[in-house]
């Protein structure tokens, strides 16, 4: 119904407004065709860098996470880091970025691990300080290794966290990448987005668009399937 109504104002507004602000809904339909069959290597582009990125932020982040949740004497001053880091503008980084790197892919790099990695380090920390004490005082009766504690404990129940934070990161993560492709790259969706604008190609600039919202739900899709099975163990709650 939503995306109904939107293509139905759309048509009605290309009547009445030039075709630069608001193309046709068949026109775009047609760009988004041409991008898929033309720019298909932009699009694996910025496809392979969004999973290389969120790949290596993820296991920074969580690693971060872990260290700060459980090493007492280290943890103010890397969440401190990791603080300091937040509050930095996404764009500060990537004027940074421009400054500091001359290869366009250590650019994009940078960028993203430096704007995601705090957000999986904060919320893994949170879990792992959210950990019901009566579960560690029970795994300690065991006199497991630290070792032990990590795999069969802290790993376990940190799961549901990282899933979430990822199923709340990967769209900002598009967003973020997609900015930094138009600004530090000349190759990618967000490259090729920053020409529509500058040709006036509205159409293409609404056919990317629709691309990337489609890209975010088969993402949050792929999420949920994975947050399925790595979880199936645990049973949902429903609230009556």
């Amino acid at each position: 119904m939503v995306v109904a109504a939107i293509v139905v104002a759309m048509q009605i507004a290309s009547y009445f407004v030039p075709a630069y602000i608001i193309p046709a809904p068949l026109v775009v339909l047609k760009a988004f065709v041409a991008s898929l069959a033309e720019d298909y290597v932009q699009i694996l582009i910025t496809l392979a860098r969004l999973l290389a990125t969120l790949t290596i932020s993820i296991a920074v982040g969580t690693a971060i996470g872990i260290v700060t949740g459980t090493v007492a004497w280290i943890r103010p001053y890397l969440r401190a880091l990791v603080l300091i880091d937040t509050g930095i503008p996404a764009l500060s980084w990537m004027l940074v970025a421009v400054f500091w790197f001359k290869n366009p892919e250590a650019r994009l790099f940078f960028i993203m691990v430096v704007i995601i990695v705090p957000i999986y380090a904060l919320n893994v920390h949170d879990g792992i300080r959210a950990m019901p004490k009566d579960w560690l005082e029970m795994c300690e009766s065991f006199r497991p290794t630290r070792w032990q504690v990590l795999r069969y404990l802290i790993v376990p129940h940190i799961v549901p966290y990282v899933l979430m934070t990822t199923k709340s990161t990967v769209g900002y993560a598009t967003r973020m990448l997609i900015f930094a492709e138009l600004i530090g790259s000349s190759l990618g969706i967000g490259a090729r987005m920053g020409l529509a604008q500058a040709t006036f190609h509205m159409e293409d600039v609404l056919a990317w668009t629709m691309l990337l919202v489609i890209m975010n739900l088969l993402a949050q899709g792929g999420v949920g399937l994975a947050e399925r099975y790595l979880l199936r163990w645990r049973d949902e709650a429903s609230v009556r």
